[in-house]
Formats: C-alpha cells, structure tokens, sequence
C-alpha cells in the first residue's frame, strides 16, 4: 500500500496527545480505611483492574481514530505494481494517440476537440518524471516514424505545432502501432493515451481478428479520453461526378453532387455552389432529410482550356473540412492525331472530317504505316490507323494504348480477313470477322439498324435531342465483326458497325469497314464527319475520376513524356514544393505522397502542367455517430486487450484519476469509515467508564 499525499503523515505524530493526556491525567484513589467496608476491598480491587484496562482500552482506540484520520487525508492505495517497494521509483513509458482527423474541430464550450485533447497531453505530462519515455501517434498518419523521447518540453513543443488534417484513418492501426512501440520498450510503468471523439466508424472494422493480447499484456495500462459531447450539426459534400466524357470550351459540362446530411435535424433550402477555376459557375438549392443523401444535378461552362479546377461547396456547418468536394477536366488547346495508313489516299476521307473543325481544333500528322515505329507515339493524344496489319511497332501501339490513348481502327481497302484477325488478337481484341460483300460494286447494299445515342460520341451532335435521326450509309463491303465490345453502330444483319474496346486505360473504336468510297457511301453522308471529330474528342479525353484521391493516399504522375530533373508542385495551399529526380534511377512515374490537405495539386514539369491532381476528404469521416464505453470495450475484448483500461470523462480530475489508476484503488474512504466507527466505539466506552470511576470516587 502506499500514500498518494504522503505529506499529511507527519500528522502521524498527533496520535501522541492521547498518550500524554493519559498519563497527565492518572489519578490515584485515596485510601480510606473503614473497618465496616473491609469486606468490599477485594470487590474495589476487581472494579479498578476493570476500569484501568478500560482506561488503555480508551487510549489504543484514540489513538487508532487519529491515525486512521490522518491515514485516510493520506489518501492510501492499493499498489499495483512494485519496484524495490516503491512505485515512484519506476520509470514510465507514455504513448499519446491523438486523433487529429478533421472530425476533432468540433468546437464546444471549451473549445475544439482536438485543442482539449492537446491540453489534456500537457496535463498528463506534467505528472512525468524526468527519465521518462513519451511518444506520439496521429491517427491520420500511422506510417510515420514515430520514436520515443524523454525531452519534454520539445515534446511539448511539438504537440503544439500539430494541425488537424484532412486525412482520416481508424484507431484500431494506432492502437496496434502503439502495442508494437510500447512493447519495445525497457521501462515498468507502460501507459497508452487514446484522445479521440471515437467516431463509430473509426474503431475498427467488423470481424476483427488481430490478437494483441502479448504486445498488450497485463503490466499495459490504457486511457480512453471521449472528447465529444455534443450533438454536431453536419452536412458534407461526398461525391463530385463529372457526367460528360467529352469536354469542349464553351460548351456545357453535366455535374452530379451528392450531399449527406449527418445530423439530427432536416435541412431546407441549403445552397451548393459549383466554381470553375475559383469563379462561382452556378448554385442551386437543395433539401435533405437526416441521415439521408441528396443527388443535386448542376451545369456549368467552362470558359478556358488546359487543366480546369471544379469544386462544388455548400454553406459552413460544424465541420467545415468537408463542406468543399474538388474535381478537374482538362480541354485541350488543340488535340494532336495521328493518321497512319498504307496508302494516303485510304484516310482522305478522315483528314477532310477533321479539317471542318477548324484550324485550331487539331495538330493533325500525316505519316505511313511504315514509319510507325520512328514515331514518338506519346506526342499523338488519338491515332487514327488504316491497315489490316502492323509489321512492326505492335508494341509501341500497345504500350500507348494501356498509358491512355485513343484509337480509331479501320480496315485497309485491301481485304485480307486474316490479318485483320491476327492483328485484333494482337491488340488483346476479342474479335473475329469475315469479309462480306464486294468491294466497287452495288450488289450488296446494307444498312445501319440500332444506334446507341447515349453514348458520349452523339453528344451534343444533333440540335434537337428528340430528332435523333440521321440518313444511314449504304455498305457493299464490310467486315461482319462479333465482339466483346460495346456495340455503338450496328448493322441489320446483327454485326457491328462501330464497337468500343478497353484496354487498360486506353479505348480503341473499331469500325468494321474501310472510309474509302468503294466500300461504303459512308465518308459522304452527313454523319461522318461529326461522328469522326467526336470520336476524336471522346478518345482523347481522360478518365478524370482515376485522378480523384482521399487526403493521404499516395499519387502516381506519369513522367513519360518529361525529360527535366526537377518537378515542381503547387498545393492547394499556394505553397510549391519542389521534388529532385535522379537521372540514374529515374522512373517513369513520380510517388507522390504528402496529400494530407484537401484541395488541387498542380504538378509542372519546367513552366509546363503536366497533371491535376484532386484530394478530397474521406466520407466516413464526416459521420457525427460516435461509440459508448461498452462498445469501445468490446473493441479492446476483439483485440483480446490484456491490460487495465481506464476510461477519463474530460470533466473530471484528470490527474487524479490517472494517479488511482497508476497506483491502484483509494482507501480512504475505508479508513475515514473506520475511524468513525472507532469514535463510536470510544464514546461507549468512555461512557460507561465515567459511570464506573464515579461509582469508585463518590
């Protein structure tokens, strides 16, 4: 047992007063002889040996209450662990998790979250001695090194510095981080801070089965400190979708924004307001009932090319973190295609569609199939080939297929059904064809049947979207193609006209006849040529959402197409950073992983933008449901948790209460009861011995 206020035993020594009281205080019985009471001498003898003992019976039980007082203002415990008979003497080990996720800047009467929690560090630290070890885990970023220290106040210093982040993560890594660090570790005392909102979707996932019960065995302590106490009003903008696959300045672009509402209370006439290139573009009002979503469809247009930065934001609430979703498009100044054919004369047709345009819609290069392997094709955005097959540079074409380029596949005028076959198998097509009709003839004239005019390519291409109609070609020459693809033109004999093939990240349009006259009227009929400049659009158009990531995920940027030693990256926070490249161990894509804020991240190779990249917070981490202390106990039960654990309302004597738990349950409440019963005792006694002593003086 030891004393917890062991300065108020020096009040031991007031157990001595009874004592000199008692002996101040003893008085001798006259002696008066009577000859007729000398039969009572031997009953007087008897009575004063019954008070005398009564008399040291009085003394022990005084002297016991005031020991048992200054005992219990002593504040005895029951030790927990001992060191050459004294806790004190042991050293401590101390790890801090502190949740820093965006959740933790919900603001109460005391302040935020996540401010309580650093000062709840401090108050901690205060009570350590010096030798201690303390060490420190953000919930946001577990893989960080984390090392333990005993200088405190750079320690607290550091605590200090510490921002919330946008980066959300769950307790159960921390706290598995934590038994490993913890477990290192050479001192007695082992002591696990856990200060967090404990969201319920940050403890831990369901069937957990990581048993920890050897990393955090019995001689482990760990405090849960609950710092929400409030109901938190929330709404969050959770998804930012891009609708069009093709993007044109000055022409429309469909966003869906869907927004949850993670409070207790429906909300009514809320605004979200969409910003192209931090300008509002559009707003529009919405409602959404508690613990529900809303869809919200919104337009805008963008007035610029290049890489365009979208976000959509709603108005402030309690956690503002999440009130902001952000997406980019890129439009190209000018799209640069590749035609490559065997003969020039086969893609005229092609080049003439392109060229309706204008001059400043495309760089267009004119080459022949045999100077496709001399060909840097990363510079071309969409190649356009005619040829039944490719001798050499097969590989290239695949390697700028799977890197995300487009391609438009005709057959050659000159039939051969075999290589076109070999060729498609080549490519990773699952396609297979045979030639059909006569090339020059009018013998065979067959039509388009079904066309799908949701798909992007027959976007914005006809003025009157309930006229979507248009005078089908006439083909006396074709390949019946049957395929795995996407079926976008098909003919009435059920064969493909024009299919949509994925290859990793690339698309390739297959069209199952040559765009020469003698095989089909096609390259003259009013659909050609915007079907062609949309099929150009739309392959070269990037898949915008692979470039859509949650704060703290590391980022792959393609540096294929760079040759500099130096990327520079400018953050959402209009801060640069600037990233060296090795030129001996230089790779052909950059790791990139300080994401922790939310927002645009513009990376630039010399003066030139290479890629955006958008950040955005996690969804779960805006939800405002948080865990009972029962259910984080079942929590420590899954992890098979073998330690002591302590729960500290935020209200309460944090010092205290981590000193009983230090150095086990407080007795004084015992001793106080004893002393009590005691003087009880010592009032009846001495009761009863007055009455005795008066019947002797008397």
């Amino acid at each position: 047992m030891i004393f917890l206020n062991p300065a108020i035993l020096f009040g031991l020594l007031a157990a001595s007063i009874p004592v000199i009281i008692h002996l101040f205080n003893l008085r001798k019985l006259k002696k008066i002889e009577f000859s007729t009471l000398t039969f009572l001498k031997e009953l007087q003898k008897n009575k004063i040996r019954k008070i005398k003992l009564k008399q040291w019976i009085l003394l022990a039980l005084r002297v016991l209450i005031i020991l048992f007082v200054v005992m219990a203002f002593a504040r005895p415990a029951l030790q927990s662990m001992q060191i050459g008979g004294t806790t004190s003497a042991a050293k401590t080990t101390a790890i801090f998790i502190l949740d820093d996720t965006f959740s933790m800047s919900v603001v109460d009467q005391k302040g935020s979250y996540f401010n309580q929690a650093k000062e709840i560090i401090k108050q901690v630290l205060s009570q350590l001695q010096e030798g201690d070890e303390v060490g420190l885990i953000l919930v946001s970023n577990t893989k960080a090194e984390n090392k333990l220290t005993s200088n405190l106040s750079e320690f607290i210093k550091n605590v200090d510095q510490i921002d919330l982040s946008f980066a959300s993560a769950d307790l159960n890594s921390s706290i598995t981080k934590a038994s490993q660090i913890i477990s290192e570790s050479k001192n007695f005392n082992k002591e696990i801070y856990v200060l967090s909102d404990f969201q319920k979707n940050k403890i831990t996932k369901e069937n957990l089965n990581n048993d920890l019960s050897e990393l955090l065995n019995e001689g482990i302590r760990l405090y849960s400190f609950d710092l929400s106490d409030k109901d938190v009003f929330n709404l969050s903008v959770d998804e930012l979708k891009i609708n069009n696959q093709i993007f044109e300045k000055d022409k429309p672009v469909s966003f869906s924004v869907t927004i949850s509402n993670n409070s207790k209370q429906d909300v009514s006439n809320a605004v979200v307001s969409l910003f192209i290139n931090d300008e509002r573009a559009a707003q529009k009002s919405f409602d959404v009932s508690t613990d529900q979503s809303t869809i919200v469809e919104i337009e805008a247009i963008p007035k610029t090319n290049g890489f365009i930065d979208v976000v959509a934001e709603i108005e402030t609430d309690e956690i503002e973190q999440d009130n902001k979703r952000f997406a980019s498009l890129f439009i190209p100044e000018k799209i640069s295609v590749g035609l490559f054919s065997e003969n020039p004369n086969d893609l005229t047709f092609v080049d003439l569609a392109l060229q309706t345009a204008g001059e400043g819609m495309y760089e267009i290069e004119r080459k022949n199939l045999n100077q496709f392997t001399s060909q840097q094709l990363n510079k071309y955005q969409t190649i356009i080939i005619s040829t039944n097959t490719i001798i050499s540079g097969i590989e290239q074409l695949k390697i700028f297929i799977q890197n995300g380029g487009g391609v438009v596949l005709f057959p050659s005028p000159n039939q051969d059904a075999v290589r076109l076959n070999q060729l498609y198998s080549q490519l990773g097509l699952r396609i297979s064809s045979s030639f059909v009709g006569k090339v020059s003839s009018n013998d065979l004239k067959i039509k388009f049947d079904k066309t799908d005019f949701n798909h992007p390519v027959f976007q914005n291409i006809f003025q009157n979207d309930d006229k979507k109609k248009y005078e089908s070609p006439e083909l006396n020459a074709y390949y019946k193609l049957t395929s795995s693809g996407n079926q976008i033109i098909s003919l009435v004999d059920g064969s493909s006209f024009l299919s949509e093939h994925r290859v990793e990240k690339g698309k390739i349009f297959v069209f199952n006849s040559s765009p020469v006259l003698s095989w089909s009227d096609f390259p003259i009929k009013s659909i050609f040529a915007p079907l062609m400049n949309k099929s150009v659009a739309y392959l070269s158009s990037k898949e915008r959402d692979e470039n859509i990531f949650l704060a703290g995920e590391e980022v792959n940027i393609n540096l294929k197409n760079t040759n500099v030693s130096q990327i520079k990256i400018l953050k959402p926070d209009k801060s640069n950073e600037f990233i060296n490249l090795n030129d001996n161990l230089r790779k052909d894509y950059l790791a990139y992983s300080n994401t922790s804020n939310a927002g645009n991240y513009k990376f630039y190779s010399s003066d030139n933008q290479i890629e955006n990249i958008s950040i955005n917070t996690d969804p779960t981490e805006s939800k405002t449901e948080y865990v009972n202390e029962s259910e984080f106990e079942d929590y420590l039960e899954q992890i098979k948790f073998a330690g002591k654990y302590v729960s500290i309302d935020k209200e309460s004597n944090i010092t205290e209460k981590i000193m009983q738990a230090r150095f086990g349950s407080e007795l004084w409440r015992y001793f106080l009861l004893v002393a009590i019963i005691l003087a009880l005792i010592e009032m009846t006694i001495a009761r009863n011995a007055k009455k005795d002593l008066e019947g002797i003086t008397t």
